[in-house]
C-alpha cells in the first residue's frame, strides 16, 4: 500500500537527492551570472532538442562574445552559428537569434520584456521557454514543464495527463504556487538521474512509498 502523496515532502526529499547531480542548464547559467531575460531566452532556445551538457557549452561560448541584443546584431549568422554549432538545428537558431535581437532593439529599447504574450509571440518560443525565462530571470511564479516534469508527475499519479502542455495546466490547479519554479529546478535532474524514462531507480527513490509508479513495468 502506498501512503498519500504529499508534494511538500516529496520535493523536500528530492532536493536532497539531486544534490550530487548537475543542475538544469538554465538554473546553472543563472547561478553563473547570466541572468537577463535575453540571455536565458537564448539559452533556452539553444536547449531545444539539445542535451544540457551541450547547451551549457554553447551558451557559455556565445555569452563570452555577446550578451545583449545590440551585441548579437554585430555578428553575422555564420558567426553565431559557429558559436552554437554543437546544438541541434544550430543554423535555424542562429537566424532566430538575429530576429529576436532586432525585435528587442527596435521595439523594446534593447531588452526582452518580462511578458508572456510577447515571449510566445516570438517564433520558436513556446510555453516551456517563456515560463522558464519568466520564472528564473523575472522572478515570476511560472511552471515550466519539460519531458522530465511531465513524466515524473504523471508517474507519481500526482497528475493524469497526456502532454507537457496539459501537465502544465493541471499543475497550475493543484501545485502550491511557492513550488511553481522550483518543480522544474528539482525534477529535471531527478528525472535525468533517478526517475529515468527507462528502468527508473525505484530502489533508491526518496519518494517510493508515495509514488504510484504509473506505467513502470521494470525498474532498478
Amino acid at each position: 500500500m502506498k501512503t498519500p502523496f504529499k508534494i511538500e515532502l516529496a520535493l523536500q526529499r528530492i532536493s536532497g537527492a539531486v544534490q550530487p547531480y548537475p543542475k538544469a542548464a538554465l538554473f546553472e547559467l543563472y547561478d553563473e551570472g547570466y541572468r537577463t531575460p535575453f540571455e536565458l531566452l537564448l539559452a533556452c532556445l539553444i536547449s531545444v532538442r539539445t542535451r544540457d551538457e551541450v547547451t551549457l557549452i554553447c551558451a557559455r561560448r556565445l555569452f563570452e562574445k555577446v550578451r545583449t541584443p545590440q551585441a548579437v546584431l554585430q555578428l553575422t549568422e555564420d558567426q553565431i552559428d559557429a558559436l552554437i554549432r554543437a546544438s541541434t538545428f544550430h543554423r535555424a537558431k542562429a537566424r532566430q537569434f538575429l530576429v529576436i535581437s532586432a525585435i528587442a532593439v527596435n521595439q523594446y529599447q534593447g531588452e526582452i520584456p518580462c511578458d508572456y504574450s510577447m515571449l510566445t509571440s516570438l517564433k520558436g518560443v513556446g510555453p516551456k521557454c517563456a515560463n522558464l525565462v519568466l520564472g528564473i530571470a523575472c522572478g515570476e511564479s511560472k511552471i515550466s514543464v519539460d519531458i522530465h516534469v511531465h513524466r515524473v508527475t504523471n508517474r507519481w499519479g500526482y497528475v493524469h495527463t497526456t502532454s507537457p502542455e496539459k501537465t502544465m495546466l493541471s499543475l497550475e490547479k493543484i501545485l502550491p504556487k511557492k513550488y511553481w519554479v522550483e518543480i522544474n529546478r528539482l525534477l529535471v535532474p531527478f528525472g535525468k538521474h533517478i526517475c529515468t524514462g527507462l528502468l527508473p531507480k525505484c530502489s533508491t527513490c526518496p519518494v517510493l512509498e508515495m509514488c504510484a509508479q504509473v506505467g513502470v513495468a521494470k525498474h532498478r
